[in-house]
Formats: structure tokens, sequence, C-alpha cells
């Protein structure tokens, strides 16, 4: 099964490969042949993405759960919004090259002083109408809890211009949650080697709720906010005592 889906990756990549560089030659951001392949990997994979509410369609700030490189894929694959990601992504081999032709904006975990600019950066998309996904607990989990989000980079919303929206995602791979998490000190090789040599399907859920005014509220109210509502939307999820992270 393993070797078959990463085949079919491939020829996923192929495929969609030169209708991307034309449209890149011609000028056209973003590329919509990004989200087309991201659609084809959620079905070579074994995702049945299921939306559920309505997701904006431009001018919005997703504020994600995260537990899997999958959310990626099944997000990315659904509303073709660029992501925010941490910077060690940047150097891997061709996933660093495909993650900047998709706009991704990386910022660096470690890096305070730097918070402003990678807030700028994520306005700076926003600003031209895209739709951006940022997981606002800053690492995945096991699949059982939901951290703390982290406020810092919801900031951009507020200064991206009136239109700008901050929609809660929230994530769910139900039963098979826990299963599929990468979180601890698995490396990535070893968790999709797991992942994608398991046979069958799984089904994922993204349920986009109700929007928030990122002009009424300020970030740590907006993360509370955001917070609160993916936890009701997963029940099954340890919430713990909401205080917001740095």
């Amino acid at each position: 099964m393993l070797a078959l889906r990463v085949g079919l990756a491939i020829g996923a990549l192929l495929l969609c490969l030169p209708g991307h560089l034309l449209a890149k030659a011609a000028g056209r951001h973003p590329s919509p042949w990004i989200r087309r392949f991201l659609a084809l990997l959620s079905d070579i994979f074994g995702l049945d993405v299921q939306v559920v509410g309505t997701p904006l369609a431009r001018d919005v700030l997703f504020v994600a759960n995260h537990q899997s490189w999958l959310d990626i894929v099944a997000i990315g694959g659904a509303t073709g919004s660029a992501f925010v990601s941490k910077d060690d992504i940047a150097g891997w081999p061709l996933i660093g090259w495909l993650a900047r032709e998709g706009g991704v904006v990386f910022v660096s975990r470690t890096d305070r002083a730097g918070v402003i600019d990678q807030a700028r950066a994520i306005g700076a998309l926003l600003g031209k109408g895209r739709a951006v996904s940022l997981f606002a607990e800053g690492t995945t989990n096991d699949g059982t809890e939901l951290l703390p989000f982290r406020p810092a980079l919801l900031s951009a919303a507020g200064h991206a211009g009136p239109a700008v929206r901050i929609q809660p995602l929230a994530i769910d791979f139900g039963t098979r949650s826990a299963s599929i998490a990468w979180h601890g000190e698995e490396d990535i090789g070893a968790n999709a080697r797991r992942v994608l040599g398991a046979p069958g399907r799984m089904a994922v859920r993204l349920l986009f709720l109700e929007p928030i005014d990122p002009h009424v509220h300020d970030r740590k109210a907006v993360a509370a906010l955001a917070y609160a509502r993916i936890a009701a939307a997963l029940p099954d999820r340890r919430a713990l005592p909401y205080s917001a992270a740095p």
C-alpha cells in the first residue's frame, strides 16, 4: 500500500506540475494547480474529506487545531488556502519547494523578535484576498488533547483590512485521530510510512465554524474564542484549562 500510494503521488505531481508552471508564468497567483494537486493527494492517501459548514472563500485566516501533516493535505485540497508553517520545513527536499510554490509563510518558533515581521507576511497574503491557514496550537499532539492557542500571529488579521475574518476550523479524524497523530519524537518519515502503509480509507471532517471579527476583539480574545468554538466542536478532545499560550 505504501509503495502504491507513493507512486501515485509522484504521478499526481508530474500530472499537475506542467499546468502549475504555465499558470505561474502567466502570472496567476495562486496557481489553481496547487489545490488540484492536494485534492488528488487526499484521494491517493485514502482521505474521505467531508466539509461541514461554509468555509469563507477569501479574506480569511482559518485558525485550526493540528495533529498530522495530513491536515495540510485535507485543508489545502478543500480550500486552496496558503499555510503558516515552521521554518525548518523550508529546507526539506522537494517538500520545501512545494511549500514555497504554495505560498507558505515560514515562521520560527524560537524567534520571538521576528513575530512582527511574520505577522506582516501573513497580513500581506490576507491583504491580497488569500485564504490562509494557521495551526494555532503551534505543534501537533497525540490526538486526544486540544492545546492552548498561541495568539501572537493572530494580530495579522486585524491589520489586513476591514474585510478579513478569522474562521475557526476543527479538524476531526474521528476514531483514527490517535493512530495517525504525528507527535513526540517520531520522525516524519516514520510517521508517513506508518500512516500511508495502513490499508483502507479514513474519514476526516473539516468543521468550519462561526467566523470572528478580528477588528472587534484583540488577539488574545480571538484566540480564546476560537479555542472555545473548536473545543465545543470536538467534545472527545480533552480541552485544557484555557490560558492563551505566548
